[in-house]
């Protein structure tokens, strides 16, 4: 891919990116669609992460991406949210508006919940119980997300307590009060309400490349025909999700939502159609090693 003068650049934020595979498939569709923008990672936390933003303010960027641990932080630096983005307090994606302001959105959620109608597609949001482990960022826009769309209800837990109380009184004070707090060190409670559950999701980011062979919940709190959702997508099966196979669950990496929220984000920086099916190839290539 060249780059002129005229190349409007993306950054992802976020530590640690070894894992993601974002740029290459966010490149990959600037090539198919024949936009001239460039994305690139630059490894940065909540300590220096206002410095890079000004210095974004005043360079060639359509914008930038926000990941761990910067997607709740990244709120204070921006100067106007997406309506939806504002109730979740969290953000993936910040859009450089022609005028130089900085406009926060958050596309985590839509990618999921499109990755899920379209993955497994026989699924009903508003007759099922959902069961989230993390309170982060990406927990908080599937949670907000889920609700917005109807589900039945929402149990959320995490080791932070202070952060799921945060998160449960934002979904049910912001959308319907369908989320309840779920302490994770009751692990009867714990257990209980999982079997209760259709959809059970680690949001957490255990299981990932700097934690390979940990899992939120031992396996022998789920049951055979639940569907589990792990957010994260390197390595394609996390132990959560291989032992929730081995349990007789549906499982669905983070792949799908990874695709479709990265759709949204070009279209959002470059105002233009994702090619979907492009980015999906690449991911594909990825995934097998090429």
């Amino acid at each position: 891919m060249s780059v002129s003068i005229n190349t409007r650049m993306i950054a992802l934020l976020g530590k640690p990116l070894a894992q993601s595979y974002a740029a290459r498939m966010q490149n990959a569709a600037y090539k198919a669609a024949g936009i001239d923008m460039l994305y690139f990672y630059s490894e940065v936390e909540n300590d220096h992460l206002l410095d890079v933003v000004n210095g974004i303010r005043y360079m060639n960027f359509a914008g930038f991406a926000v990941t761990k641990p910067n997607k709740v932080e990244i709120m204070k630096y921006v100067d106007e949210k997406d309506p939806l983005c504002e109730k979740m307090n969290a953000s993936n994606t910040v859009v450089k508006l022609p005028d130089g302001r900085l406009k926060a959105y958050n596309t985590d959620g839509i990618g999921f919940y499109r990755a899920l109608k379209e993955e497994i597609q026989d699924i009903k949001v508003n007759e099922s119980t959902f069961f989230c482990i993390g309170a982060g960022g990406a927990a908080r826009a599937i949670c907000s997300v889920l609700a917005y769309y109807g589900a039945k209800k929402i149990y959320i837990a995490s080791r932070t307590l202070s952060k799921v109380k945060v998160l449960v009184d934002e979904v049910n004070d912001n959308f319907v009060p369908v989320a309840e707090l779920v302490n994770i060190k009751d692990s009867v409670l714990v257990k209980d309400k999982i079997a209760e559950s259709d959809v059970i999701m680690n949001n957490t980011g255990l299981g990932m490349i700097t934690s390979l062979g940990e899992t939120p919940i031992p396996k022998e709190y789920l049951r055979s025909g639940q569907l589990c959702f792990d957010a994260t997508y390197n390595p394609s099966k996390t132990r959560f999700l291989m032992e929730a196979e081995e349990m007789g669950c549906i499982i669905m990496n983070g792949l799908g939502m990874s695709l479709y929220q990265g759709a949204e984000q070009i279209e959002l920086w470059s105002g233009e159609t994702a090619p979907v099916e492009a980015m999906r190839l690449e991911l594909m290539d990825i995934l097998s090693g090429k």
